[in-house]
């Protein structure tokens, strides 16, 4: 058993007060803050107050003083609408960013205390939860990058513990089944689940909608499993001392009363997403035994929670001079894998490679690319942690000599994940999160509706996780429609804070991969192609044309240009074909490849202009729908794509099918001009 211990001025000032007055303040403070509000969720808070009680004064490693400490452990309140509980727990620990007057602004704007945790708002906040099942998978990916950095750095400067709070409806997520599934099988056995096991949902009793057995299911995952009376502290502390020894994953399922002291409403949905009412919150002081004003602690309680806060002083200089007794290539080692800085061969190692392609070079699918220069970026980057939605050979995501992760060997640098894409993209924003590690892995593009929600919270959080996603077209052939995606280009670009890459060919898919790996504040997802794409650039230039999202490929030949052809991906060696066709008639044209909208569209007016003449006549090809390119094009401009599904066939028809096609550019081309002349 590990347990944190306090000093004994620590300890002495913990033990003057009450284990009873202690959770109350948790409770007082959450109901008060919903009360202001008039906005909010108190039941969470007033039911799980024990157990966070007993989870922070006794087990939890942190100090307050120190919240980015790598060593830290980590605690998820999964039931995010529950915040309060954290923001109490935050304020009463000492965690400056939440000072009481935080606290009084709870759910107003510009406070730290947003409706639901929010990372990067303050400090102590270790992911974004809300979506229901989101944190209990992130906190799989940041027990996983703990075990990774144990193995690499050993215990001495790595050893800690994931604790996850965690609702009836965290459970409900099908996310969960994915998230307790890979923990199980991997064997986290630093990762421990407290259920909120209250048996009220929003629209009342559990039982309404469900009826199955939590326990038994996380056991058949893996895990080791008990359960306990939320209210019963000691029976709480004891849990948690046996889930310190376990070999596996521990779910500790807590039998409470949501909305814990309030007398009429305690024990149902009433509590859940409403504030209890100002004569309930009378009720509750009384029954309570909490006759203090509102947001009024005790200096007794409060001194015994800023104790608890101070315990892990110690522990974190006892891991300071850990750090500094090390030798000295393994303390800068491990800073920079904290930081997340790429090593400085990598740049020059990718330039060299980009450079290296040659005229001759044969045709190569951008998945295959992908892996070319993953060779390069894992042979320059330790951190990089790749993985595969069990498509492995498809995704080309590992590359020679990554060995896989298992249990009780977390030497290796790929994850099978299984078909787990949801619990996959989760993992790696916890993976991001915790730090030390850069996350990587893949699925065909049409699966990204299954990671979409994890995807949409890395990016709301400014992490930098990496999708390769590949199979981005019906270029894929003849999988058919199901598996080929026409409205997910769209559909992931309209995420605020999402880079869509996708390259034409080798040169740019280097240059993608670059930009991703340098964009720490936020999440890129690589398109990548299944079919075989001409190498279009040619030019051997060091410096990475792709940063602005889109430059001229390909000149006008003759005279100033009066069309702009513009393509992503595999049609961009469309355009440059309907670019010739073009010119042989007479008619000058520019081809402009632009790998990331994101990018280009967040440049000024003027270069936009340069790049894009808005002189000339705009079509843009993609086998993708049309949704999103009216920006790029504008009203005078015309798109050749996809107008709905594809189909089965080889891919080549499905291209000659759906008039894909160089001459169907050209054509556009001569229409608009004709119109505008």
């Amino acid at each position: 058993m590990d347990e944190t211990l306090p000093s004994s001025a620590d300890a002495a000032a913990i033990e003057a007060v009450a284990a009873r007055d202690l959770a109350n303040a948790l409770r007082a403070l959450s109901m008060d803050a919903v009360e202001r509000a008039k906005s909010g969720h108190p039941g969470m808070p007033m039911g799980m107050a024990d157990v966070a009680t007993v989870l922070f004064r006794d087990f939890l490693k942190f100090d307050p003083s120190h919240p980015e400490w790598p060593d830290r452990d980590r605690f998820v309140l999964s039931a995010g609408h529950g915040s309060m509980l954290l923001y109490a727990l935050l304020h009463l620990t000492g965690y400056a960013d939440f000072p009481l007057e935080e606290l009084k602004r709870f759910r107003q704007w510009g406070s730290k205390c947003a409706g639901h945790p929010e990372f990067g708002h303050g400090a102590g906040v270790e992911t974004t939860t809300g979506p229901l099942g989101q944190g209990i998978a992130t906190a799989v990916g940041m027990a996983i990058a703990e075990r990774i950095l144990a193995a690499r750095f050993g215990d001495a400067l790595v050893n800690h513990r994931t604790y996850v709070i965690a609702s009836d409806g965290d459970l409900m997520e099908g996310i969960s089944h994915e998230a307790i599934s890979l923990a199980g099988h991997l064997g986290l056995s630093k990762l421990i689940v407290l259920f909120d096991d209250n048996g009220i949902s929003i629209d009342g009793p559990v039982s309404l909608s469900e009826t199955g057995d939590q326990l038994a299911r996380f056991e058949a995952a893996g895990w080791s499993v008990s359960r306990v009376d939320g209210h019963d502290q000691e029976a709480i502390k004891a849990a948690l001392s046996d889930a310190l020894d376990a070999v596996r994953p521990s779910l500790i399922a807590c039998r409470t009363v949501i909305g814990y002291g309030a007398p009429t409403k305690q024990g149902t949905e009433k509590t859940h997403g409403s504030p209890l009412g100002a004569e309930e919150v009378a009720a509750a002081r009384v029954a309570l035994n909490w006759p203090h004003a509102a947001f009024e602690v005790p200096a007794p309680i409060r001194g015994a929670w800023a104790a608890i806060g101070a315990k892990g002083k110690a522990e974190y200089d006892a891991w300071t001079q850990r750090r500094g007794e090390a030798p000295e290539t393994v303390r800068k080692t491990f800073d920079h894998a904290i930081n997340g800085d790429l090593r400085p061969t990598l740049i020059p190692a990718l330039a060299a490679f980009r450079m290296a392609q040659g005229d001759n070079q044969p045709a190569v699918a951008t998945r295959k690319a992908s892996e070319m220069v993953l060779e390069i970026i894992n042979a320059n980057i330790e951190e990089m942690v790749g993985g595969s939605a069990d498509l492995t050979g498809s995704n080309n995501t590992r590359t020679k000599g990554m060995a896989a992760l298992e249990a009780g060997d977390f030497s290796g640098r790929f994850i099978h994940y299984g078909v787990r894409e949801h619990g996959m993209a989760a993992a790696m924003n916890g993976m991001a999160l915790h730090g030390g590690v850069i996350p990587y892995s893949g699925t065909f593009l049409v699966f990204s509706d299954y990671c979409r929600p994890s995807i949409r919270l890395a990016a709301l959080m400014g992490i930098r996780v990496i999708h390769v996603l590949t199979h981005d077209s019906i270029g894929l052939g003849e999988d058919g429609p199901t598996h080929q995606p026409v409205e997910h280009l769209a559909a992931l670009r309209a995420i605020p804070n999402l880079h869509v890459l996708r390259p034409c060919d080798v040169v740019e898919t280097a240059e993608c991969w670059e930009l991703a790996l340098n964009r720490k504040n936020g999440p890129s997802v690589l398109a990548l192609t299944r079919q075989n794409l001409p190498l279009l650039r040619t030019d051997r230039a060091p410096a990475n044309r792709s940063a602005k999202g889109a430059y001229i490929l390909r000149a006008a030949g003759a005279g100033k240009a009066k069309v702009t052809l513009i393509g992503t991906g595999s049609e961009v060696a469309i355009a440059v074909a309907a670019r010739s066709l073009l010119e042989a008639e007479g008619i000058p044209a520019n081809v402009v490849s632009m790998p990331c909208m994101e990018l280009f569209l967040a440049l000024s007016e003027a270069e936009q202009d340069a790049i894009i003449d808005p002189a000339t006549v705009c079509v843009a090809v993609e086998a993708a729908i049309a949704l999103g390119w009216d920006r790029i094009i504008g009203r005078r401009g015309a798109f050749v794509g996809m107008k709905g599904f594809g189909a089965s066939a080889p891919y080549q028809d499905l291209y000659h099918q759906f008039g894909i096609t160089a001459e169907a550019v050209a054509m556009a081309a001569k229409q608009r001009l004709s119109l505008s002349a």
